[in-house]
């Protein structure tokens, strides 16, 4: 009879164990989302969002204040239409911007919004219309490249001659 106790003990503490894992591995990975209190819901088109994917941050000073909810492809103006859910304790004035970020060099991306001066905040619904979509490293390489060829391709006085 004592055994059993024992293994009914170490049993549920592995389950537990093994719950707690599971809890971690998935808030880590931002696909948790254990917030239960709705928020207001905005969205703004980009021409390029890099790597973004939904439930990715949406940051204001360094702060979490909201997350992507989901993101599709506007075939009329062939951008990318961002929807966002924000948390209701913060509110930003209607002409506040968005921009594409990545943490660090090769981090995870995400949205920092800069709020503007506007005396009405933004609402349910609304649409942001001043945003800077993602800097692409590989579009970047290739300005890079494109401009040292440029430059060797072009003719330079020879040094030391008069």
């Amino acid at each position: 009879m004592e055994r059993s106790k024992n293994d009914v003990w170490v049993g549920l503490f592995v389950v537990l164990g093994l719950a707690a894992l599971v809890f971690l591995a998935l808030q880590s990975a931002n696909l948790l989302n254990l917030h239960w209190q709705s928020g207001y819901e905005i969205s703004a088109k980009f021409d390029n969002i890099g790597g973004l994917k939904p439930k990715a941050a949406v940051r204001s000073a360094g702060v979490v204040v909201g997350r992507v909810r989901a993101i599709t492809f506007d075939d009329s103006t062939f951008q990318a239409k961002v929807a966002l859910e924000m948390d209701k304790r913060y509110l930003f004035p209607k002409d506040s911007s968005l921009k594409i970020l990545t943490s660090g060099l090769l981090g995870d991306q995400y949205i920092g919004i800069e709020a503007g001066a506007d005396e009405k905040n933004l609402a349910d619904g609304d649409q942001v219309t001043s945003t800077q979509s993602a800097v692409v490293l590989e579009n970047l390489i290739g300005q890079f490249l494109y401009g040292k060829a440029q430059e060797g391709g072009s003719p330079t006085p020879a040094a030391g001659k008069k």
